[in-house]
């Protein structure tokens, strides 16, 4: 499983990604967490509002910061 966090280094993109990586600790799951900064890779995505969070290239959340409760219910 892919988690990706969708941002350009904010500090609300740097929050949710503390937040995926906990979540995936805490189910204890095989799964990478991985950035994407360039606005051209972003944009692809079609989001327009980050920080983003996409689940194996699916768009699950754009605009906020999910707490790691949030997202382990995503990734369940």
């Amino acid at each position: 499983m892919k988690v990706q966090i969708l941002g350009t280094g904010c500090p609300k993109c740097k929050l949710l990604t503390a937040n995926a990586e906990a979540a995936v600790k805490a189910l204890g799951i095989e799964a990478t967490v991985e950035k994407v900064e360039k606005i051209q890779d972003i944009m692809a995505f079609g989001v327009m509002t980050t920080p983003a969070l996409a689940v194996d290239g699916q768009v699950k959340s754009a605009g906020k910061v999910l707490s790691a409760e949030d997202i382990k219910k995503l990734l369940s």
